[in-house]
């Protein structure tokens, strides 16, 4: 990649080179790194990258900073991509471009109890630009890359960018006029809303509706009469290699 990204006030970048920016961002932060820093990785095929936050409320409030991020990427290439290209977002951090499955937002934290305020928190994105195997497309319908429907025009690098400022727009608004906002835009780009779902909770699958999320973001998933909540700590991944 020739040239660097720039980032917003406050923000930091760091080339990730060969290591995942997830986890190279996790490691980063349990160092003691500024709250800011992006770490990144673009290759011809994949852009990658994580960001440090260090909340200063609890947990299970903090994750809404992943809802800003996925709110955020939809802006970001809404912005840039041709008017016709369609960004939805699943519940469990899944991307959908046109429909299929478009990469994923990841998070990890320093603690997963969600009423304790964490020391750090890792918001991550992964993103295909081009298809797994080029020669054979269609081979898995319901799995694109950002250039196979049509954004082949759009620069990761730029993107990466302006997913950062989206990102932090979103941020500053949940924190100075609450929820209500965020809330409203992630219900216009969420997938699956009032469908069947079947997500993992401990380990085990429960299918129902999904309903909706809570002033938390929490899925509020309906299994037969009974209405179950499953909270976004519930996501956690263990960034450890």
């Amino acid at each position: 990649m020739s040239v660097a990204p720039t980032f917003p006030p406050l923000f930091s970048g760091l080339d990730s080179g060969a290591v995942d920016p997830f986890r190279h961002a996790a490691q980063q932060a349990a160092l003691g790194c500024d709250s800011g820093l992006v770490c990144y990785r673009i290759t011809a095929d994949t852009l990658a990258a994580a960001v440090v936050f260090a909340p200063e409320v609890p947990l299970e409030q903090a994750c809404a900073m992943w809802i800003a991020a996925g709110v955020g990427f939809s802006n970001a290439l809404g912005a840039l991509a041709p008017p016709e290209v369609g960004v939805h977002l699943e519940w469990a951090g899944p991307i959908r471009v046109n429909g299929a499955r478009c990469g994923r937002l990841r998070i990890a934290a320093s603690d997963s109890d969600p009423a304790a305020v964490p020391d750090w928190l890792v918001v991550g994105l992964e993103l295909p630009l081009i298809p797994e195997d080029i020669d054979a497309p269609g081979v898995t319908p319901d799995e694109t890359s950002l250039f196979a429907e049509g954004c082949a025009d759009v620069d990761p690098v730029r993107l990466l960018e302006s997913w950062t400022r989206h990102m932090l727009v979103w941020i500053n608004r949940w924190s100075e006029e609450g929820g209500q906002p965020l809330h409203a835009e992630w219900r216009s780009m969420a997938h699956g809303l009032g469908e069947e779902a079947e997500p993992a909770l401990d380990g085990a699958a429960l299918k129902g509706t999904f309903l909706g999320v809570d002033e938390n973001f929490g899925m509020l998933l309906r299994v037969g009469s009974e209405t179950t909540l499953i909270p976004l700590t519930t996501l956690l991944e263990d960034p450890a290699p």
